[in-house]
């Protein structure tokens, strides 16, 4: 009489676990994989690099001052147009150690515009550290870095620093999706990593 109760017991434990999907419960696994698997976080970050006339705020952000520390680009004083005012401006040029790096990093044919995009870091997901559910949603919190992605990379972002972020994360009838973008409540994740702060 005991057998055939054990036996519809595990029957219907396992039909229940068979109805549950893994995106049912949030855990921090299924957090990490939704995170880094998203679109949002696996764009690469891309730096704009302009020559010619430029501000004296952009020539002296920090990252213009690591490319002239690299000696990849080079600058002299130059006279202001309205849009730049007010003085000094500065025309900024690659040096020819900036044309030997760059060259194989841009698209064929950007060489010779005033800007251009520089492919140069991608982010690694360090860690989940910690999950506060209520209801059908959840703030994830979790420590991400920047792996760069060739020498402009090295130069601009360092793998080393750990940023903090919080993710929004809703219980849907096929359960747990991070919440990519804008929604009517909870943060979007390319606000999240935008509004990121060094970790601790």
């Amino acid at each position: 009489m005991r057998k055939p109760s054990i036996l519809v017991l595990c029957l219907a434990c396992s039909l229940f676990l068979a109805s549950c999907s893994p995106r049912d419960f949030l855990t921090r696994r299924l957090a990490a994989d939704l995170i880094a698997g998203s679109e949002v976080f696996r764009a690469q970050q891309r730096f704009q690099l302009r020559t010619g006339v430029i501000a004296n705020q952009d020539y002296l952000s920090p990252d213009y001052l690591a490319l002239k520390h690299r000696g990849w680009i080079s600058a002299s004083n130059a006279a202001c147009p309205p849009a730049l005012a007010p003085p000094p401006c500065w025309d900024v040029t690659l040096t020819p150690s900036g044309v030997d790096t760059l060259q194989t990093l841009i698209a064929p044919g950007d060489a010779e515009k005033p800007s251009f995009y520089i492919p140069a870091a991608r982010r690694e997901l360090v860690a989940i550290t910690g999950i506060a559910k209520q209801g059908n949603v959840a703030d994830v919190e979790f420590t991400w870095r920047w792996i760069p992605l060739n020498e402009v990379g090295a130069v601009l972002y360092s793998s080393d620093a750990r940023y903090y972020s919080t993710a929004s994360f809703r219980c849907y009838d096929d359960g747990w999706r991070l919440v990519e973008s804008a929604a009517r409540s909870g943060q979007p994740l390319d606000e999240a990593l935008k509004n990121a702060e060094p970790a601790p």
